[in-house]
């Protein structure tokens, strides 16, 4: 298999295992505060992605990878900040708004990774990744609005845009690093964003004890951040940050169908034309440039 083809299917695979998060966190947030569920998560991903490398090399599944070194130190700390900001910026607006809202919202981390990849860090971007871009970004601002007719701004839809944006400066910080090991990678950016939500959470006033439900949310943390954080390493290897995270716009189609099963959410007319606009820059996002 080529190697583009095999990061491409890794893209699609990190993808669809991050469309559960929305959904899942919505139904979880109901038991467990944002900024600690934002922490649960992380640390899901991070423990669970350390213990499956251990199995890995257990079975002789593994094999030799670039550690990080003190060169990478700036990436790697402000790959952990972002992802501290970014999932508490999620579950605060997903309290805010709907899942399948918040999925969709999602799809604006593609226009941030492309651009700061662009502005940061020179990487190419064609004319139909640009106009991709600018379908995205505009059903984002149709989907940031409650009632189009009256304007009245969702600050659930802000506080996603925001998560979304955190993360997009995350992927290219993370595709420095992405000729390295991805299991410690995912390992680092886990324990110590999970670790750094948490002690938010507890210095703003949240306590949560639940067992069962802080091992569901650490488990939905480990399929959704974990393991689609290591194929999503992979895949930034070939394909580069902009077009990985082109190819990972299929995850929020994923959520909001999933959102819509779950919760018995009716689409309204303006998510609807949203959703066409929001197909088409996936659309145009995903599909090359001749050969």
């Amino acid at each position: 298999m080529k190697p583009k083809t095999r990061a491409t299917l890794f893209a699609l695979l990190a993808a669809a295992l991050y469309a559960v998060n929305s959904p899942m966190s919505k139904l979880l947030l109901t038991r467990i505060p944002a900024t600690m569920m934002a922490g649960f998560l992380y640390l899901g991903a991070g423990m669970g992605i350390f213990l499956f490398g251990r199995i890995r090399r257990a079975v002789g599944k593994g094999h030799a990878e670039s550690p990080l070194t003190r060169k990478e130190l700036p990436f790697t700390v402000g790959m952990v900040v972002l992802d501290i900001a970014a999932p508490v910026c999620l579950m605060l607006g997903l309290t805010k708004t709907t899942a399948a809202n918040a999925s969709l919202l999602n799809n604006f981390e593609i226009a941030a990774t492309a651009v700061i990849a662009l502005l940061v860090f020179g990487e190419a971007i064609s004319p139909r990744l640009w106009g991709g871009i600018a379908c995205v970004t505009l059903a984002c601002v149709m989907l940031s609005f409650e009632d189009m007719g009256s304007l009245s701004f969702s600050w659930g839809s802000l506080l996603v845009l925001l998560a979304a944006a955190c993360w997009g400066l995350e992927n290219n910080c993370t595709r420095m690093l992405s000729a390295k090991d991805p299991l410690q990678i995912v390992t680092i950016k886990g324990i110590f964003s999970g670790l750094g939500s948490l002690i938010i959470a507890l210095m703003t006033g949240e306590r949560y004890f639940d067992m069962f439900y802080m091992l569901l949310a650490m488990l939905l943390g480990f399929v959704a951040y974990g393991l689609s954080i290591f194929f999503y390493i992979y895949a930034q290897r070939d394909l580069g940050a902009a077009r990985t995270s082109a190819y990972y716009a299929v995850a929020p189609f994923i959520g909001a169908a999933l959102s819509f099963l779950i919760f018995r959410e009716v689409p309204s007319g303006l998510f609807l034309a949203a959703f066409g606009v929001m197909l088409l820059g996936a659309y145009l996002a995903t599909e090359k440039d001749g050969p």
